[in-house]
């Protein structure tokens, strides 16, 4: 799994060689994988900033109740900004993770989220600058590779 986090478009004689199985085993391990839930899906990661994406920003939705809650993750699964919507302890109740192309757009997004029923305030955290992001789930077992 680990080596498949690094390039899920590696060839499988390849990984064959590198996890020290054959063919056939690295393909039906991997076949085990996907069947059992543990592989969800392959994806490609695109430059955001190439692409001029060039806001990436948090935003965190304080709501009225718990009522709401459902209705926010369904509002935030529709944004095509929003990468991720997470509820959470301690101030508000969600946190979303948007991707957007200028502060404009952010403004609008922003807006649009404020309008949701039931939220009552937001407070955005705009990212300056990133150091680390990635989706690899680290794997400290040496089988898992």
């Amino acid at each position: 799994m680990t080596e498949l986090q690094k390039d899920a478009h590696i060839k499988k004689n390849v990984l064959a060689e590198i996890v020290g199985l054959s063919l056939p085993s690295t393909n039906d391990r991997i076949l085990r994988l996907e069947s059992h839930g543990y592989i969800t899906s392959y994806t490609t990661v695109l430059n955001h900033k190439k692409l001029k994406y060039d806001i990436t920003c948090f935003i965190f939705v304080k709501s009225e109740s718990s009522k709401h809650f459902s209705s926010i993750i369904q509002n935030a699964l529709k944004e095509k900004e929003v990468l991720e919507c997470h509820s959470v302890t301690g101030e508000g109740s969600h946190i979303l993770k948007i991707r957007t192309q200028n502060t404009t757009t952010l403004e609008k997004l922003l807006a649009r989220i404020q309008a949701w029923p039931g939220v009552t305030a937001t407070t955005s955290s705009i990212v300056l600058s990133t150091h680390k992001e990635t989706t690899n789930i680290y794997l400290n077992n040496k089988n898992q590779s």
